[in-house]
């Protein structure tokens, strides 16, 4: 892929700088295509991610993080309105591919943000890619999405997420340092969850650990007793559980079911880093574990987004990728800055292969969770994991913890 190099503004500069667009006699070319923006019409780009049903405030959490970005904007890009829709990708491969097939089909997106679970893009991303169009993820974690190896579908494809190839190693080394010694672990069967169990159990094993038994729920399961009590008989002084909310407030709250599990330490990852896991866990969840990105080592405009957002939802936020979505977003933007012409007629031109390949030169973007610069198989993230504990005034107020107690700052 031959890359444009992209003077890439931060999101706090981009506030105080007014584009101007080039202007061209003609339409550009370009071999993935060109969109055509009549004048008076608006600039459109479409969030899609897991929007219902348990998880959904994974998803919305990163959509309220593109609404900020455009509100950021005054709602214009480029003098045009900017226009946000969306669809839901339900957190399955099959949900996934639907919304990107209704997406791939409408010739007036410019650009994507998401989805939110890496399932979803295992469906839907060649769709996506085939239609010329570029998606950056801000939640997406599995390693292979941006694996150098992956297969060409994915050349439409970034993420502002950390990849569980970091996640997973990090967990692994708080367990070692909490001096836990055997470990199991229960996933179940998405993509996401299935790479990150064995990222950490293959970490923890090189760091000295002992994995008693690796464990799978199926999703849609209620009943986890047959699954922990096998667990159980292994003797474990940690289960590690990084799945989605339905499955871990069941695996959670049917803990003190089982005998032998009466002291095994609990944790999970962000598939479950949202209120609603609080909700389905109930006191159980009390003194688990929750790794995720670590807030505390986000840029100083942190501060205002989360202003922002308590303003404009009445809420904190509700998961752990909001501030991701609001970098993919701005780097979205900042590359559409790049490439855009207008002619004589007020009509701006979008040349796909230009854009997606604008985002991919993208380099030392400040954003809020870090100075990002994006690799050539799609990584633009900064991998700085914390894991939190969750208190019992967590649990009283329904409420995350902020602050990690690993690693010590």
């Amino acid at each position: 892929m031959k890359l444009r190099k992209l003077g890439i503004i931060g999101a706090a500069g981009a506030l105080a700088i007014s584009a101007t667009v080039p202007a061209v006699a003609q339409a550009p070319e370009d071999p993935l295509g060109v969109i055509s923006i009549p004048a008076g019409e608006p600039l459109h780009i479409a969030f899609w991610g897991v929007l219902s049903g348990a998880d959904s405030s994974l998803g919305t959490d990163s959509m309220r993080g593109v609404e900020i970005a455009v509100d950021d904007r005054g709602g214009k890009l480029l003098d045009l309105d900017i226009q946000l829709t969306s669809e839901d990708g339900g957190c399955t491969p099959e949900g996934g591919a639907n919304a990107a097939q209704k997406l791939a089909a409408d010739t007036t997106i410019v650009g994507l943000v998401g989805s939110t679970c890496s399932d979803e893009t295992v469906g839907g991303i060649a769709a996506i890619t085939a239609a010329g169009l570029t998606t950056i993820s801000p939640a997406n974690t599995r390693p292979t999405l941006t694996a150098p190896d992956r297969g060409p579908e994915y050349a439409g494809y970034l993420r502002t997420a950390h990849s569980d190839a970091f996640q997973g190693l990090a967990v692994a080394q708080w367990a070692v340092d909490q001096g836990i010694t055997k470990a199991a672990t229960i996933h179940d069967g998405s993509a996401y969850a299935e790479a990150l169990q064995q990222v950490f159990a293959d970490s923890f094993v090189e760091l000295g650990g002992e994995i008693t038994v690796q464990e799978a729920v199926s999703k849609g399961q209620t009943d986890m007793k047959s699954v922990l009590t096998t667990i159980a008989a292994t003797g474990p002084e940690l289960i590690y559980l990084p799945v989605f909310v339905a499955e871990g407030g069941f695996i959670v709250a049917q803990t003190s079911e089982v005998a032998g599990l009466e002291n095994v330490t609990l944790a999970g990852s962000d598939g479950i880093f949202s209120a609603d896991f609080l909700n389905a866990a109930g006191p159980n969840v009390e003194g688990m574990y929750l790794s995720s990105p670590d807030f505390t080592a986000f840029q100083s405009g942190y501060a205002d987004f989360l202003a922002k957002h308590q303003e404009k939802y009445g809420q904190a936020p509700l998961s752990v990728f909001h501030a991701h979505a609001y970098d993919a977003t701005n780097i979205l933007f900042a590359a559409l800055e790049q490439v855009a012409t207008t002619d004589a007629d007020g009509t701006t031109y979008i040349p796909k292969g230009a854009l997606r390949d604008a985002i991919y030169a993208t380099t030392d973007f400040q954003g809020l969770t870090g100075v990002l610069s994006c690799s050539p198989s799609g990584d633009c993230g900064a991998p700085v994991i914390g894991v939190y504990q969750i208190s019992a005034e967590n649990v009283a107020n329904n409420s995350l913890p902020t602050a990690p107690v690993w690693p010590v700052r």
